[in-house]
């Protein structure tokens, strides 16, 4: 059953690349980001290359969400049962990872990105016993909406996605408040690379260029200063030794000054440890950050955009 999925998901990676390829989607976005942050490091990468080694990434991992989810979700909880091997694939935690899990455990924010295959993250997260709760907007069709909440983000009979839209509702996940968290603190989690289109957006910067950014992690850490920030994601790389597979589960704790007596000038959490984080993946394999399809700096330079 599990080869048989596995072969589902590349024919469907290998259907959707050359669809997508073929019609050349998003492919100015992509274009215009990478121009537009040309002076930086990134400006080294071809924008033909980058966008077709991202899209084979991309259907890469959209097939693996579609017909392979599930061996995330039925990962094992305990982490010293890791490396785990399953359909000729190893799953591991990288160096140091285990106890920052634990920490995850007891909630707080967990800030990711739109890089690799970040979808995979959030279930093994949960799989792990992560008290995972990920924001996110209500898809349209309704029935799409249902399947993704109550089928693909569910692992164990457990919905990890939710639509809070309140400052309230989002202290109530960290303080364990939340009407379904039966007093156990949550993991807030959010992808905070987009450009943030609201009035109350903080001014940043990324990849070299001025940004607008998501308020609400500083908002709820001025409101909750003790509350720790994780960073985390998905390494994949094939063992040449013996052929395998492996997924490198990484998560980190962010360095970051606590706010003490008030002050105002710490640092912004975003525009902070998390560029700095989010930037140095890009780096190490800018074909891995979706965030290319975006119009990433709309907000502050909307002429750049087709």
């Amino acid at each position: 059953m599990i080869a048989l999925r596995k072969i589902s998901a590349r024919i469907f990676a290998c259907v959707a690349y050359a669809v997508l390829a073929a019609t050349g989607w998003k492919k100015k976005t992509v274009e215009a980001n990478l121009k537009h942050v040309s002076q930086g490091a990134w400006g080294r990468e071809e924008p033909r290359g980058l966008y077709k080694k991202m899209l084979r990434n991309l259907t890469r991992h959209v097939g693996e969400l579609l017909f392979c989810f599930d061996t995330y979700k039925n990962l094992p909880e305990d982490c010293g049962a890791y490396p785990y091997k399953v359909g000729g694939e190893i799953f591991e935690l990288a160096e140091g990872a285990a106890p920052v899990i634990e920490k995850m455990r007891k909630g707080g924010i967990f800030l990711t990105a739109h890089y690799g295959n970040y979808e995979a993250s959030g279930a093994w997260l949960c799989a792990l016993g992560v008290p995972l709760k990920a924001s996110f907007i209500p898809l349209k069709p309704a029935w799409l909406n249902r399947m993704v909440y109550e089928k693909i983000r569910c692992v164990r009979g457990r919905p990890y996605s939710i639509s809070a839209k309140t400052p309230r509702e989002f202290l109530n996940l960290l303080d364990g408040k939340a009407p379904d968290c039966n007093g156990q603190k949550q993991l807030f989690c959010l992808l905070a690379d987009q450009d943030s289109r609201i009035g109350s957006a903080l001014d940043g910067t990324f990849l070299g260029r001025p940004a607008k950014i998501n308020p609400l992690p500083d908002f709820l850490l001025k409101h909750r200063p003790d509350t720790p920030v994780f960073f985390c994601w998905v390494e994949e790389r094939r063992d040449g030794s013996h052929g395998h597979y492996q997924k490198i589960l990484h998560a980190v704790e962010a360095e970051r000054r606590s706010r003490l007596d008030g002050r105002d000038d710490i640092p912004s959490i975003v525009d902070g440890p998390y560029r700095k984080w989010l930037e140095e993946r890009i780096r190490e394999n800018p074909a891995l950050w979706y965030g290319w399809t975006h119009r990433r700096f709309r907000s502050k330079n909307p002429e750049i955009y087709p």
